[in-house]
């Protein structure tokens, strides 16, 4: 077991089979002990209401000793992103994942892709700044080790990291990677700059190598050729899979771990079984 504290991430459910499922994968991975769960918003605020609903039961009855809800600045007002964060902190949230987000799939890309609202935020910094005036939230901010893929450069991406922490983000909570040594570089580049929170690693255990090679394209994490020798010619439901995926991911926590890593998050895919394994080998 990991020595630091640990938090997973889910995702709003479609179906109620699928409901059932994060459930069950919330119940058994709840008895690690997490810090807290976070529940993701889609592109364009589009799964705003089953975020909500599904914030609202694990603050309920999820056993858990805080859920954590992901904000956008996507698709909405000011005042629309107001009322949705009074109606967290009504069902007893007190942390908040603050993302710029990214377009809906269907958004213009003569426009340009994403497009901030005329009467909302424009980026996580100005969203981080207005959650600030309303609540006394914890909050947590995306970081990117391999730089963001829409930024210009990777220290406008980092100084674009400063502004959220200027703001009154709390802490970062990095998007996935596969080489561990990324990790202390990204961290020494932000203290240069005068960044001081914690810098929390995410961690996505692999369930499918060819998910999380297009998860991967989509956010601009690199996979390495040492990575796709191990997993990708095996089939994800057999027991060579398991148990490589597994002890890669063992593997980075405990190299993280070494390099001084606050915490560790997991992108969990609203399983458990892979990720429960691979914890109890850290």
């Amino acid at each position: 077991m990991p020595t630091v504290p640990i938090s997973f991430e889910f995702f709003p459910p479609k179906t109620d089979a699928l409901a059932d499922q994060l459930w069950q994968a919330l119940q058994q991975l709840k008895q690690l002990n997490p810090a807290f769960v976070s529940v993701t918003y889609g592109a364009g605020g589009s799964t705003r209401q089953r975020t909500q609903e599904l914030v609202a039961r694990i603050c309920q009855d999820g056993g858990v000793p805080e859920a954590a809800a992901h904000l956008t600045c996507v698709g909405a007002s000011r005042d629309e992103i107001a009322e949705v964060v009074e109606a967290f902190w009504q069902v007893g949230v007190r942390h908040i994942v603050a993302l710029r987000g990214d377009a809906p799939q269907n958004a213009d890309s003569a426009a340009g892709g994403y497009q901030p609202h005329p009467q909302g935020y424009a980026y996580a910094a100005d969203l981080v700044a207005g959650l600030r005036q309303q609540h006394p939230f914890k909050i947590s901010v995306a970081a990117y080790p391999e730089t963001h893929p829409e930024a210009i450069s990777p220290q406008a991406d980092l100084d674009n990291l400063k502004r959220k922490f200027d703001s009154g983000a709390d802490q970062a909570i990095t998007q996935f990677f596969f080489e561990a040594e990324l990790y202390p570089r990204f961290v020494e580049r932000a203290r240069a700059i005068g960044i001081t929170q914690p810098i929390i690693p995410g961690v996505l255990p692999i369930h499918q190598f060819a998910q999380m090679e297009r998860f991967a394209g989509m956010c601009g994490a690199s996979v390495p050729p040492w990575l796709r020798q191990k997993l990708a010619d095996l089939q994800p439901d057999s027991q060579a899979f398991q148990d490589a995926a597994a002890e890669q991911c063992a593997q980075l926590c405990r190299q993280l771990l070494a390099y001084g890593a606050p915490a560790l998050h997991f992108y969990t895919l609203n399983r458990a079984p892979l990720l429960l394994r691979a914890i109890e080998m850290v």
